[in-house]
């Protein structure tokens, strides 16, 4: 059930450093982030799977929020393609886009009993820079976030969130 998984679903700050996330668990990673749901299906999305352990400590150094990347078996950098939606009211609905394609990782990654956090980097300006100058992404690849994943060293149990006076009934 859905509903389990989204309840399972944590942001974990420890992993064991001798977990093992095998390529087959990224593209089923992958995959559920490409069926998320996307303004007249632009899929204004690409990513980047890093494992390189410099690379994953070099973000974890500038980024204030990612020190778990130290200890994370990999990363899946969210990368933004804004031109993708060029003409649609707004400028597109990208953010939207890859806030979803987000989601359906780090669902997915529960669902594999793995565990991620997600790492915002846009709209933080150093943060983009930073990836941007790694990976020799172009201005017009808007660096959006970075997913910790990994084995958790932490273990949480299911939670609920459900606040009724967060609900306004129209009927």
């Amino acid at each position: 059930m859905i509903l389990d998984a989204i309840k399972k679903r944590r942001s974990i700050r420890k992993y064991d450093p001798n977990g093992v996330v095998t390529d087959e668990q990224v593209k089923e990673l992958l995959e559920a982030a490409m069926l998320a749901p996307s303004a007249c299906n632009t899929r204004p999305w690409e990513f980047i799977v890093v494992r390189d352990r410099a690379i994953l400590d070099k973000i974890a150094d500038f980024h204030n929020f990612a020190k778990m990347l130290k200890t994370a078996s990999l990363a899946i950098i969210v990368v933004a393609l804004p031109d993708t939606q060029k003409g649609l009211p707004g400028e597109g609905m990208w953010q939207h886009d890859c806030g979803a394609t987000t989601q359906n990782i780090l669902l997915q990654a529960a669902e594999l009993n793995l565990g991620t956090c997600w790492c915002g980097l846009h709209p933080v300006e150093n943060y983009m820079t930073e990836i941007r100058k790694i990976f020799g992404l172009p201005k017009n690849k808007i660096p959006f976030c970075a997913i910790a994943v990994g084995v958790p060293a932490e273990n949480f149990g299911s939670r609920g969130k459900y606040e009724e006076s967060k609900v306004t009934w129209v009927r």
